[in-house]
């Protein structure tokens, strides 16, 4: 009878958090199209700074929210592991444009693709959202919307950090999987959106079960700014090393290693969604930014960290 109180008591604090996340996608969502009809921001390039700032906003939130499951709830892998899928492909559908990580807006500069003033401001921008998120997430914690809720209030909102080996070795698993998921991106841009999220998410969904027992498996400065940077056990300097140099060199190693390559995919009728039929993605580099209204929306999935790690 404990086992199973107990047991309902976690698919309760599951339950909730699934609403949250839901509560605060719809927010953003509801944001970024208000932004956009917006006399103030429609067509201008505040609407890219603006919906830059809700959509990292919105990562940093529902992060929390998962890494709060994983840590403090110790829901199962499985589960962890389909909630982060299931995120990841939620923000590819919803940002809008946005880039959510400051590796995507530094590559767009060094490639000329958008200027070096317009690269900083996004990345302030996305790093604000960090703070905000820092700061909101607390309290909505406070509302003890579940028992999880009050047990991390209980314990005075306290993380731990999740870097479990060896600088090098955790700045290594980080810049691994940056290479990866970035490379994955850019070697799909011929490929149907609809399909291409899928795939981005089971990429990022692979390397988190792969690594997040090592680092977290974040890849993402501003999100790891948000969500591990507060964490006890390590310094600035050392968390600096592992989520900022490792994820800026892995997306690095990415552009200047393999520029010329072509990556030829040919995927065969394994499920209804996956039908992917003889795809050929060739990198091509854009001279200039895209309009919001055309871009490729997968680009934020290198947004990848969604709180697993505990349960590797």
């Amino acid at each position: 009878n404990k086992s199973f109180e107990m047991k309902l008591m976690a698919n309760g604090d599951v339950g909730v958090s699934v609403c949250v996340l839901v509560g605060v996608v719809l927010l953003c969502e509801a944001s970024r199209r208000l932004l956009k009809k917006s006399a103030l921001f429609a067509e201008t390039a505040l609407e890219v700074y603006a919906v830059e700032f809700v959509s990292t906003l919105q990562l940093c939130c529902c992060t929390h929210e998962l890494k709060l499951l994983a840590e403090v709830g110790r829901v199962e892998p499985r589960l962890s592991l389909t909630l982060t899928y299931l995120a990841c492909v939620v923000h590819g559908l919803t940002f809008g444009g946005a880039l959510g990580n400051a590796c995507g807006a530094l590559e767009r500069a060094c490639s000329k693709r958008i200027a070096g003033r317009c690269a900083l401001q996004r990345v302030a921008c996305q790093f604000a959202a960090a703070c905000v998120a820092r700061a909101v997430v607390p309290q909505v914690w406070g509302l003890g919307l579940s028992d999880l809720h009050l047990r991390h209030k209980l314990l005075g909102f306290r993380c731990i950090s999740q870097i479990r080996a060896t600088l090098p070795h955790t700045a290594a698993v980080e810049f691994a999987g940056a290479f990866c998921v970035h490379t994955v991106i850019s070697r799909t841009q011929a490929v149907e959106e609809k399909y291409r999220v899928h795939l981005i998410s089971v990429v990022v969904t692979t390397l988190v079960y792969a690594g997040g027992s090592v680092s977290g498996a974040v890849f993402n400065p501003s999100l790891a700014f948000s969500t591990q940077f507060p964490c006890s056990g390590n310094s600035f300097l050392e968390y600096s090393l592992v989520y900022w140099a490792g994820p800026l060199l892995g997306k690095q190693a990415d552009t200047t290693a393999t520029p010329h390559l072509t990556f030829s995919c040919q995927v065969t009728r394994l499920t209804p969604l996956l039908k992917l039929s003889s795809c050929l993605a060739t990198l091509k580099r854009c001279d200039v930014d895209q309009p919001l209204t055309s871009r490729f929306k997968i680009d934020p999935l290198v947004t990848s960290h969604m709180g697993v790690s505990n349960q590797m």
